[in-house]
C-alpha cells in the first residue's frame, strides 16, 4: 500500500467523514449560537473517549452566514472546535455546494492513498431558510444520495423552514427540541462511534433521535 500523506502513513484506518453545515446567521444570535458552540465541544470531547473513533472518525466544519470552512478533515485529536459567532445572511445553498466539493476532494485523497472509508455523513443545522438560490445544492444532494455518496442530515433550529428543508434534503429533516444542541452532538458522536466499529459499507444502525421534537 503506497501512501501520499503521512496523516495516512501514520494512521491507516478505515475513515469515517463528518462535514457539519452550520448556520451562524445572525438571527443565530443569543443563547442559540452559545448553545451551538457547548455542543461543539461536547462533540470533541465524546469522540476523544473512544480510541477506535479516534483513529476513523473525521470532523469537518463549514459555516455560512458568510460561507466559510472553520476546520478541515481532522480526527477528533486534531479537531479543534471553532468559537463561532453569529453574523449576516443564511446562504445556505453555497455552503451545501461548497461542503459537497470537499466532501469529494476527501474521497479523492482516501482513494489516491489506499485508504477505505464509510459513507460521508452530512449534517446540516439552521434555523432560517436560505438567502440564496439552492436548486443546485439539492440536485447535488439528490444525485449524490443516489450514488450512496454520503448521507445528508438536515436539522432545523426555532423558525427554521422545514418545507426549504426538506426540499433540499432526501431524508425527511428533524427539528431540534428547543436549543438541545448539546444532546445532539451527544447522539451523534454514539452514532459515529458505533459507525466506526462496523463493516465499510454496512448501513449505519442510528439509535432514537431523542433530541428531536416528537
Amino acid at each position: 500500500m503506497v501512501f501520499g500523506a503521512s496523516e495516512f502513513a501514520d494512521n491507516p484506518e478505515p475513515r469515517c467523514p463528518c462535514l457539519l453545515l452550520l448556520d451562524t446567521s445572525g438571527s443565530m444570535d443569543g443563547p442559540a449560537i452559545e448553545e451551538l458552540n457547548n455542543g461543539l465541544i461536547l462533540f470533541k470531547h465524546e469522540l476523544c473517549t473512544d480510541a477506535l473513533a479516534m483513529k476513523r472518525v473525521e470532523v469537518a466544519i463549514v459555516t455560512f452566514g458568510p460561507v466559510r470552512t472553520l476546520a478541515d478533515f481532522h480526527t477528533p485529536d486534531e479537531f479543534q472546535p471553532p468559537r463561532l459567532e453569529a453574523s449576516g445572511d443564511t446562504p445556505m445553498g453555497a455552503a451545501i455546494v461548497a461542503g459537497l466539493e470537499m466532501i469529494r476532494h476527501r474521497k479523492s485523497a482516501y482513494k489516491a492513498n489506499g485508504i477505505s472509508y464509510y459513507r460521508p455523513w452530512v449534517f446540516l443545522i439552521t434555523d432560517g431558510a436560505p438567502t440564496d438560490p439552492w436548486d443546485r445544492a439539492a440536485e447535488m444532494v439528490r444525485i449524490g444520495e443516489e450514488a450512496k455518496g454520503f448521507s445528508f442530515f438536515a436539522v432545523g433550529v426555532d423558525k427554521a423552514d422545514m418545507g426549504v428543508l426538506s426540499g433540499i434534503s432526501v431524508r425527511a429533516p428533524l427539528k431540534l427540541a428547543g436549543l438541545r444542541f448539546s444532546d445532539l452532538f451527544a447522539w451523534l458522536s454514539s452514532s459515529l462511534s458505533n459507525l466506526s466499529r462496523s463493516h465499510v459499507g454496512q448501513p449505519p444502525d442510528l439509535p432514537p433521535a431523542w433530541w428531536a421534537q416528537r
